[in-house]
């Protein structure tokens, strides 16, 4: 199976069966992102103690990659430190910004890396991004 091919499978099985979809009733936060431009939307809680991510709950509606990079985020940032989940966030914001160039480190951002083609489509990107964004807004609000 090509690697493009694959890739595509993994999106596409986080869009149909997405990850810690549904909002949870306890949250420390909730931060809702919109992307305009194609009317992609999400809503964000989060939980987190003692900088541990305890807990990540979205719900929205868009496009498949936008649906399936919220799957991605949430289960990759659940459990780790705040600390991590900023090295793993700027790990996939630098792969969304390589213009197709980047492959994305997998043991860090293991189905993350299926979004690399999503980087050569600058419309694309901010809807691979918007949960991202979600989270990263939430974190900050929590921290500070």
């Amino acid at each position: 199976m090509e690697l493009d091919s694959l890739y595509q499978a993994v999106i596409l099985d986080h869009y149909r069966t997405p990850l810690h979809k549904g909002l949870s009733a306890e949250k420390d936060i909730q931060v809702h992102h919109n992307n305009p431009s194609c009317g992609d939307e999400i809503t964000l809680n989060l939980i987190m103690k003692d900088g541990q991510i305890i807990d990540i709950s979205w719900d929205g509606v868009g496009c498949s990659i936008s649906m399936a990079s919220a799957s991605v985020m949430s289960d990759l940032l659940i459990g780790n430190s705040y600390a991590k989940a900023t090295v793993i966030l700027n790990a996939f914001v630098e792969l969304m910004q390589s213009k197709g160039q980047g492959v994305g480190d997998e043991e860090l951002l293991e189905d993350g890396v299926a979004f690399a083609g999503v980087s050569k489509f600058p419309a694309r990107i901010k809807c691979a991004l918007l949960a991202w964004m979600a989270f990263k807004d939430a974190s900050a609000q929590v921290m500070a």
